[in-house]
């Protein structure tokens, strides 16, 4: 498929929801930027999503650089204006926040070290909530998103529960819901609209970081209608409905894509005799 002048800049591309959705914009014509912090042993993945994109014909352009980093963050948008250059017209249609780099530590224990230190807490904020705000702040500034763009960042249900060792990431998951409820007000007179997306219990890279992850898809496969887990397509493909113009008055909203799992309960069903 020939690629169109509209961009996703992707987050967090190499595994995961924001692989797949990189696989799956790029099939509709979108061109991809990818962020993402891979040493060698994790290039293999990320050299077979760059050959994927290849055969699919999208431009794409990636940066494996620390997302969080301010001097890498102004590389990107340097890196991004020289590409918009070489392709007038361009524009960023989607920014997908993805990244899922945080501290897996109670806020108490007996030893110090046991617990999560204030570095720790500061930085998953940072990666998981804060950034979300800077890189918006720099798409806008530098004029790389045009009416219509979509703002979109991936939160989860542990935004508003607790669960073991989960307190900081649920922390930096509410304020993300939060800072695009915000976004979404001061962005609308750009035409740009902001949301969050909330899957349900996904296996994922950074679902397997958890230790109580096999009870956590256990109890969520259970409680869904479907009885089995989001996958990251299923969150993909929503994206894709949610760039389309059609879909330009959904803002400031926490979208459930969980097939029913924080909505309905089915531990307690069983099927009529």
């Amino acid at each position: 498929m020939a690629a169109s002048n509209h961009y996703a800049l992707i987050l967090g591309v190499s595994s995961g929801f924001g692989k797949a959705a990189a696989l799956a914009l790029a099939k509709d014509g979108i061109n991809i930027i990818g962020v993402h912090l891979d040493r060698a042993a994790g290039m293999q993945q990320v050299d077979e999503l760059r050959a994927q994109l290849t055969q699919i014909g999208v431009r794409q352009l990636f940066f494996n650089v620390n997302a969080a980093d301010p001097e890498r963050r102004a590389d990107i948008m340097q890196g991004i204006e020289a590409e918009f250059q070489a392709h007038p017209g361009s524009t960023i249609r989607l920014m997908l926040h993805s990244l899922a780099f945080g501290t897996l530590k109670p806020f108490i224990a007996e030893r110090t070290n046991d617990a999560i230190s204030q570095k720790n807490l500061e930085m998953t904020m940072d990666v998981m909530a804060n950034s979300i705000i800077y890189y918006t702040q720099d798409v806008v500034r530098h004029g790389l998103m045009a009416p219509g763009g979509r703002i979109i960042g991936l939160t989860s249900a542990g935004s508003s529960r607790a669960l073991p060792v989960y307190g900081a990431v649920s922390a930096a998951k509410a304020a993300l819901e939060s800072y695009c409820r915000q976004l979404a007000m001061e962005l609308a007179p750009y035409g740009i609209t902001a949301n969050t997306i909330r899957a349900g219990v996904t296996y994922t890279p950074a679902l397997a970081k958890i230790p109580s992850a096999e009870a956590i898809m256990n109890n969520a496969m259970m409680r869904n209608p479907a009885h089995r887990l989001t996958t990251p397509e299923d969150v993909a493909n929503v994206l894709r409905l949610l760039i389309k113009d059609e879909a330009g008055w959904i803002n400031a909203e926490v979208l459930g894509v969980d097939g029913g799992e924080n909505s309905v309960d089915m531990t307690l069903w069983s099927a009529p005799e």
